[in-house]
């Protein structure tokens, strides 16, 4: 063999790539295929769980063919989107339905009774998440339920339940591995954060049984090899971690206080709490950043519904030109004293407000105000949102925020050099601006390197990762509080 080759599969909300990366985490060949979303009723969001399968399988064939070093690919990683999830039968290997996608809302109706009985302060307590339709445990009990014949086959042991991740490790694996990593697992309402295992009393409370679920392993671990027509040869799957967790990976945040915040339709940012489990007073959640050697690290999270959708909108709705270039454009001829305030709440508010019923709203138009205001406007709502969720983690987390402390950035409004910037000048944190934006796929390579033996530890594997960019904020600290102020005036104003 060469020099090691890490195949990364990132199967996306959107979208299925692979990339191969070298060992300094450099990308060396790639391949993508959309993926088609279903909507057939109202709130509901389906995958045909074969159309990904048959996907990533596509991707990683075609991604090993283009780096021409099949022989050198010593490990495969897999991430994932993180609460979608699938029921398939243990026998065929065919879905009993189609995957139910981590936008979802069928189940609220459920979610909202079991937090109206009183059982949503236990549930936070084992498992850091809040009683939301966004994650997969009443998605599964939904299936179990609604699926002819569905709970009578799970409770014979003839069904198997998993997020993509682990739907994709049993394909490739020719049906012989049934497992998911501990950050995925950490997303389901039914795992206990703590413990690190299974909670028996949440099974019972959501009707769950226990079969149905994955063994839950380290982000760098054994999760078998692929069958060798797959791809050409048998290749070890050695790293799993969910989209974000790859991210925070990606990025390089392995220390307790390191933060990282990934734009792209909306946005998520996560603060390493190192290994002693936060709790959040400001209505965060505590989640799983990795576990490795058997050590489990955690994270705050904190999600913001509409980030770059924004921009989407003032293209698509409001009709600005020249898609998000040209958005910016217009944006940075915007008077910088315009007093204009976007709130973007197209489908509620997340973290750390969570309201979704609340509605958008454009405030302190004036005879001045134009396009090019309103386009400034939506942008800076994309980093006071930002600045929301810093306030909220730092009064979990108060010892992060030291003066050495900065928020790394990706996805793909961080590719503006600009609104990279106004983050900076807005929450008042320098801002490290990566210089290669798909920092998950790059996570779940070198955690899988790190679980194929090619990084001596954890430290090593998080230093293999691309150069960034600096921006710091101004001292102008009157304007960013005043810009801060007009949006918690208008805040209040769009929720129910």
């Amino acid at each position: 063999m060469g020099e090691p080759v890490i195949l990364a599969l990132d199967q996306g909300t959107t979208s299925t790539r692979a990339i191969a990366f070298d060992r300094q985490g450099r990308a060396l060949a790639d391949a993508g295929r959309p993926l088609r979303q279903s909507y057939p009723h109202d709130g509901w969001v389906e995958h045909d769980a074969e159309e990904i399968w048959n996907a990533c399988a596509a991707v990683l064939r075609e991604t090993a063919e283009k780096t021409g070093r099949l022989d050198d690919i010593a490990a495969i990683g897999v991430t994932n989107q993180r609460e979608t999830v699938v029921i398939w039968d243990k026998a065929t290997g065919r879905p009993i339905h189609p995957a139910i996608v981590w936008q979802d809302r069928r189940t609220a109706d459920r979610c909202e009774a079991l937090a109206k009985g009183g059982a949503e302060p236990r549930v936070t307590e084992i498992t850091g998440l809040l009683l939301d339709p966004y994650f997969s445990g009443t998605k599964i009990a939904w299936l179990l339920d609604n699926v002819p014949g569905a709970r009578a086959r799970a409770e014979r042991g003839e069904l198997l339940a998993g997020t993509m991740d682990c739907w994709v490790i049993w394909k490739l694996t020719g049906g012989r591995v049934h497992a998911t990593d501990a950050t995925n697992a950490s997303r389901t309402l039914l795992f206990d954060i703590e413990a690190q295992a299974w909670s028996e009393e949440l099974l019972t409370l959501l009707n769950v049984p226990r079969s149905l679920l994955p063994t839950v392993l380290d982000c760098a671990g054994d999760y078998g090899e692929t069958e060798p027509e797959i791809i050409g040869r048998a290749i070890p799957i050695r790293g799993v971690a969910g989209d974000q967790q790859a991210a925070l990976m990606g990025q390089g945040c392995i220390r307790p206080g390191e933060m990282k915040a990934t734009y792209g339709t909306g946005c998520f940012m996560l603060l390493n709490a190192g290994e002693g489990r936060p709790v959040s007073r400001s209505r965060l959640l505590t989640t799983v950043a990795a576990r490795v050697g058997g050590r489990t690290t955690y994270a705050l999270e904190g999600s913001i519904f509409v980030a770059g959708a924004a921009i989407q909108w003032l293209n698509e709705r409001l009709g600005l030109a020249g898609g998000p270039q040209g958005v910016e454009a217009l944006a940075r001829t915007a008077r910088p004293d315009h007093g204009v305030v976007v709130v973007p709440a197209f489908t509620g508010l997340g973290a750390p407000w969570w309201d979704p019923d609340a509605r958008g709203a454009i405030f302190g138009l004036t005879r001045d105000s134009g396009e090019a205001e309103i386009a400034a406007a939506t942008f800076d709502a994309c980093a006071l949102q930002t600045r929301d969720l810093v306030e909220a983690m730092r009064a979990d987390a108060p010892a992060a925020f030291h003066d050495g402390a900065e928020l790394r950035i990706d996805g793909g409004m961080a590719k503006s050099a600009w609104f990279s910037q106004r983050l900076a000048e807005l929450t008042g944190l320098p801002v490290l601006r990566a210089s290669y934006h798909e920092t998950t796929a790059l996570g779940a390579a070198l955690f899988a390197g790190l679980g194929a033996g090619l990084f001596a530890s954890l430290e090593e594997a998080a230093s293999a990762r691309p150069e960034a960019t600096l921006l710091q904020p101004s001292d102008d600290t009157h304007r960013r509080e005043s810009a801060y102020a007009r949006w918690l005036d208008a805040v209040p104003r769009v929720r129910a």
